[in-house]
């Protein structure tokens, strides 16, 4: 499952960016530009208010993502609710978007609101899962411990400001928003990036691509050389916010710059569609958090994976 998930995230793969220094509120404008031709803005600090963007958006992501499979897929009883602020989404039994996220950040974590999540997973047979931020707060946690959950996971949830910048990819290489048409070319490609690497999910890859592809929200991304596909990526946006998911290259066509483009055309289309945050998410100490950090993410906070026990169920 874990493994699944952070395909999800993936990995940019750009050159070193100049550091960022954090400032409150002010939103002054560095005269730095990155080797990325990304000019770089102040940071706001990590804290509640921050959290809450973030979690909103992944957690609309992801809503959006249940959403989109119901649509092509009636039968699969994918669906999502908010209790307490929380967005509880079922997308299916082996689904990693099958989890909650914003738990005990929008409102005080109660056992109610856990009585009433933890049964919406258990009626349709999954694991009880919460993505919780540390702002949830010790309390939280605490009362989680209590119920019998564990701690299974562990993500880096990285951010940036979105800015306008001038694009240094050259040459032959080209990115563009795909239109509806080109969903199943799109996924396909993704799909060829992913499971030169993990074989095993190349079925898994295409449908969520296909799904990727129908959700509301989002923008789906082809790079190019000299017409000829060879990377994808994806960006959904919520409320200013915007989320860079995996992006994949295939294997003949890796180390020509196919990442870069990616990065700067995503970031551009946010700053057009008046995004004014970026965010990802990977694994601790993960290539893809290397590379996010070498491109002006910064860490937010380490987010912790909660799964309610087997046992724990049935008291």
């Amino acid at each position: 499952m874990a493994r699944r998930w952070d395909l999800l995230r993936g990995s940019i793969g750009m050159k070193q960016l100049l550091p960022v220094t954090s400032a409150a509120e002010t939103r002054k404008l560095f005269s730095q530009t990155n080797s990325g031709g990304f000019t770089v803005n102040c940071m706001q600090f990590s804290d509640l208010a921050l959290s809450k963007r973030l979690e909103r958006a992944e957690g609309f992501a992801c809503a959006q993502y249940a959403e989109a499979r119901r649509r092509l897929f009636p039968d699969s009883g994918a669906e999502w609710m908010e209790c307490g602020g929380t967005f509880a989404v079922f997308d299916g039994v082996n689904s990693p978007v099958t989890q909650t996220f914003g738990l005990g950040i929008f409102e005080e974590l109660s056992p109610a609101v856990l009585d009433t999540i933890e049964r919406f997973f258990l009626d349709r047979g999954v694991p009880v899962l919460h993505e919780v931020s540390p702002f949830a707060g010790i309390a939280a946690l605490d009362m989680l411990c209590r119920r019998g959950y564990a701690p299974i996971e562990l993500s880096s949830v990285l951010y940036r400001p979105v800015e306008n910048h001038e694009a240094t990819v050259r040459g032959s290489v080209t990115v563009r928003a795909i239109g509806a048409e080109e969903a199943e070319l799109w996924s396909r490609i993704s799909a060829e990036g992913w499971s030169n690497d993990h074989p095993e999910f190349v079925e898994f890859m295409l449908q969520l691509g296909a799904i990727t592809a129908a959700r509301e929200n989002t923008a789906c991304f082809l790079a190019e050389i000299d017409g000829q596909p060879g990377a994808a990526g994806v960006l959904c946006m919520h409320e200013g916010v915007a989320l860079f998911g995996g992006a994949a290259t295939i294997p003949a066509m890796r180390k020509r710059g196919l990442q870069t483009a990616l990065l700067q055309e995503r970031m551009r289309y946010a700053f057009d569609h008046s995004c004014d945050l970026a965010m990802m998410a990977a694994l601790p100490g993960s290539d893809s958090q290397c590379n996010a950090e070498r491109n002006g993410f910064r860490i937010a906070y380490t987010r912790t994976k909660w799964q309610l026990r087997t046992e724990a169920q049935s008291s």
